[in-house]
């Protein structure tokens, strides 16, 4: 997971409940689908929790760099490796936006159910940094929650009025959680999915070329694109770096 304002060292355990679940594990299986079709590919999984996506690709890539931000689904994920037998897997601590791998350096980049928890610029720049990192001809796939908290389109007014339903049928607990969420919603701390069709622009903007975006008949959807080929590729940093200010190396300072 990668969200700064929430502390994923505390959702271990909810993490591997939910990655059990048959709908993630069904989320799981059309990702590994659409990421294969290349041989023996360095992967890195952003995002990857307790392993739900590593594990599954572990046994047919190279190598795995599961990066997430929390040190504590980094450390069980890499028990988990050791336990079936990964000698590929790398458990890495760090965030969507800023990735420790250098440029040009994985085939594949995959994700699930991480990137509603950034900002719309932060998601920006996860899609940079995934765009960056990948080899010319590589493949970025991932799956997030694929809506807007909004009651003109069609399909989000029937989510959320289905999510509303579905909460409040659990009495007062759920209504309980209702106001709960709608309190975080307000005050910003709630979840930040986009729209389809806002993902399609964004990683068509970041370079990304074959950009296919599939929203679900759930809150969910998936979208795969590829990193262009080696002469049409080109790195768009979202931040212009040319007024940054680099501090004068100590040794040098009089």
């Amino acid at each position: 997971m990668s969200s700064a304002g929430k502390n994923w060292d505390q959702y271990v355990i909810n993490a591997e409940e939910v990655a059990r679940t048959s709908g993630f594990r069904e989320l799981k299986d059309r990702i590994v689908a659409l990421s294969f079709d290349l041989e023996n590919p360095v992967v890195a999984d952003i995002g990857s929790g307790t392993g739900l996506l590593t594990l599954a690709l572990a046994d047919r890539a190279q190598k795995v760099w599961a990066i997430d931000i929390s040190e504590r689904m980094a450390d069980y994920l890499r028990a988990k490796s050791s336990s079936a037998g990964f000698a590929n897997v790398e458990t890495v601590v760090a965030s969507a936006v800023s990735l420790p791998l250098v440029d040009d350096s994985v085939d594949i980049v995959v994700s699930n159910y991480c990137y509603h928890h950034l900002s719309d610029d932060d998601k920006r720049r996860a899609i940079s940094e995934a765009f960056r990192v990948l080899r010319p001809g590589g493949r970025f796939v991932f799956g997030d929650m694929m809506f807007s908290v909004s009651v003109v389109d069609p399909r989000d007014r029937e989510l959320l009025a289905s999510k509303i339903r579905s909460i409040s049928s659990r009495g007062i607990p759920g209504l309980a959680r209702i106001v709960k969420n709608a309190a975080r919603y307000a005050t910003g701390r709630w979840e930040k999915p986009a729209r389809s069709d806002w993902w399609a622009s964004a990683l068509a903007d970041a370079g990304f070329t074959d950009v296919r975006v599939e929203p679900l008949e759930h809150e969910g959807g998936f979208a795969a694109a590829i990193c262009p080929s080696d002469s049409d590729k080109v790195y768009r940093p979202l931040r212009d770096c040319s007024e940054i200010e680099i501090a004068e190396p100590i040794a040098a300072r009089g």
